[in-house]
């Protein structure tokens, strides 16, 4: 390993730890990888529905993350703050592939009562993705 490519790996260490979190993936790339298991890309506008649509439940994506989720939400049970979702309001948003695994799973049992396809799941991360400042 060169000098330069060993400061380069402590450099981006360096700006995880002072960030206070270490990013292993990015918004894009979640969900490029769950269009990549859809067989398709990501639809925004299929996105936007399914996230603000009640689906046979009393809540919705929105009910806690807000609509459009780009301010700080709150959970619509236990009233505790939830970050932004949409990742131009949270650099940290979808920055750990198993948390990005874990919540989806269980918001997605909260609102729909079982996991969320990887359809489903791309054309949320697209809505998302889409919304900047």
């Amino acid at each position: 390993m060169t000098r330069l490519h060993t400061l380069a790996l402590a450099l981006a260490a360096a700006c995880a730890t002072a960030t206070g979190y270490a990013a292993d993936t990015t918004a894009a790339e979640q969900l490029a990888r769950w269009s990549a298991q859809a067989g398709r890309p990501g639809n925004a506008d299929l996105g936007k529905a399914f996230f603000t649509t009640r689906h046979g439940g009393e809540w919705s994506c929105a009910s806690c993350h807000g609509t459009p989720p780009t301010a700080q939400g709150k959970h619509a049970s236990t009233g505790k703050a939830i970050a932004p979702l949409a990742p131009g309001f949270n650099p940290k948003a979808f920055t750990d592939t198993a948390k990005v695994d874990k919540w989806f799973r269980r918001n997605c049992k909260d609102v729909l009562e079982r996991e969320c396809t990887a359809v489903e799941k791309a054309d949320v991360l697209a809505y998302l993705n889409a919304l900047k400042p």
